[in-house]
């Protein structure tokens, strides 16, 4: 019989690894303020269309701008973390699902144990 188990997939930090995670952090933080400053452009355009309620309108884009400023702020809070960790790290990078294969008599112990795939700059060079 097989079953799909959860096994965690974490990445040991390199300078090239480092190097790629803030540059993508960097991307994603500016992205997010571009789409503030787009928000805000979309909430003066429609105000002056004058087609919807003005409290109901600056209220929607002021959540839809709080919430890409606090998407900011984990993200700096990530960066600041990422320049802290020493390299050699390991960094929960995801989960993926394996089969397991299970037979009469097995240690159910040793399969229900976590699993751990190590990648270092995109290659496997663990499994635990």
């Amino acid at each position: 019989m097989q079953i799909i188990k959860n096994v965690t997939v974490k990445q040991v930090l390199t300078e090239k690894s480092k190097a790629t995670l803030l540059r993508k952090f960097e991307e994603n933080r500016l992205q997010l303020e571009k789409e503030k400053e787009q928000l805000r452009f979309e909430a003066k355009k429609l105000e002056k269309t004058k087609k919807f309620h003005p409290v109901s309108l600056r209220k929607h884009f002021d959540k839809e701008i709080h919430n890409r400023q606090e998407k900011i702020k984990i993200l700096e809070f990530q960066i600041e973390q990422l320049q802290l960790l020493p390299i050699g790290s390991e960094l929960k990078e995801g989960e993926v699902q394996a089969l397991v294969d299970i037979e009469v008599g097995d240690n159910w112990e040793e399969i229900v144990k976590d699993r751990e795939i190590i990648i270092k700059d995109g290659t496997v060079i663990e499994i635990r």
